[in-house]
């Protein structure tokens, strides 16, 4: 019996040395990060830039991999099974770990509990746009249209569990309106009939949005911050357009599978943080119109409170609209 005891005792202490020296050569291989959406999206374009700057300063390559599906859902589960290693990351968002559980009553994992938080990569304002003939010139008169017309008015999103399509029933909140809703599937089909004038309007990230709005190829009506974006600095803000209670910015993060060795973290957390603070990055992405945070906004135990805050701003909004995607 004592043979036993000490055999698994040794056993265990060769584990834990192990794993120390597994988190000591940390990355000794390339880093996958699951991105779960197609590639071309908000989500997809953040991760490629920051995942370029992190496998430069750890020496390993970091991997793209697409995996869509579900609102997101179905790379984030996979994500979330993988081993706690650090070798298996992913980029979440404000729709995977903040309102996929007021969608997905069977959500195979818990937001809040089933992730290791690395850190913020970056938020993406929310922006209202309409076809370019649309006929208002001011967030105030798009509102007093909408409302008028009612289901008449066509509201464009990338489908259920969406950015767009939960921060559009916000907007409906806010401004009283009750547009007929129009899913598509993704953001670039969504868009291109907004384009083409098909539909009359649609919520989405100033990432997808500030280079068609640029062009003239859409019409902007507010972005909902309270201080103007500097990649869109003559467009209102949802504030000055009478519309204060509707302020919404959308957010990126990496995360690992629950359980990842502290120093691990602490190594993708560093990475990632190098990345978010690195001056040629951060213009990158605030000339594309992302809210690049600081380094105590990107730290894990912000994202943690983050994840926890939108997880009751978003399951109640939902579940009151009696929407699921199940």
């Amino acid at each position: 019996m004592l043979a036993l005891t000490k055999r698994a005792l040794l056993g265990g202490a060769f584990a834990l040395a192990a794993t120390a020296a597994q988190a000591q050569g940390f990355p000794n291989k390339p880093i996958t990060m699951i991105v779960p959406f197609a590639a071309g999206g908000p989500t997809d374009l953040i991760a490629r830039i920051v995942g370029d700057h992190m496998s430069r300063s750890m020496g390993q390559q970091v991997v793209i991999e697409n995996v869509a599906g579900a609102g997101g859902t179905t790379g984030i589960t996979r994500a979330a099974r993988s081993p706690a290693d650090g070798y298996t990351i992913m980029m979440g968002h404000m729709g995977t770990h903040g309102a996929a559980p007021g969608l997905y009553p069977q959500l195979a994992y818990n937001p809040q509990t089933d992730f290791t938080p690395i850190g913020l990569a970056a938020g993406t304002p929310i922006v209202i746009v309409t076809k370019k003939d649309f006929p208002a010139s001011t967030l105030q008169e798009f509102v007093a249209k909408v409302k008028a017309d009612g289901d008449k008015i066509t509201q464009a999103h990338a489908g259920v569990g969406s950015v767009s399509h939960i921060t559009g029933l916000l907007f409906n909140q806010a401004s009283g309106g009750k547009p007929t809703s129009v899913p598509y599937r993704g953001t670039g089909p969504a868009l291109n009939d907004l384009v083409a004038g098909n539909v009359d309007f649609m919520a989405d990230q100033i990432v997808n949005v500030a280079e068609q709005i640029k062009a003239g190829t859409v019409k902007a009506m507010g972005v909902a911050t309270a201080q103007r974006n500097p990649a869109l600095p003559n467009l209102a803000t949802t504030t000055e357009g009478g519309l204060a209670n509707y302020q919404v910015t959308a957010w990126n993060a990496v995360f690992a599978p629950k359980g990842l060795p502290a120093d691990v973290t602490a190594k993708l957390t560093e990475a990632l943080t190098k990345a978010v603070t690195d001056p040629v990055i951060k213009k990158r992405l605030e000339d594309l119109g992302a809210d690049v945070p600081d380094a105590q906004r990107a730290s894990p135990a912000a994202l943690a409170t983050l994840v926890k805050s939108e997880n009751e701003r978003w399951v109640p909004l939902l579940k009151a609209a009696n929407i699921t995607a199940n």
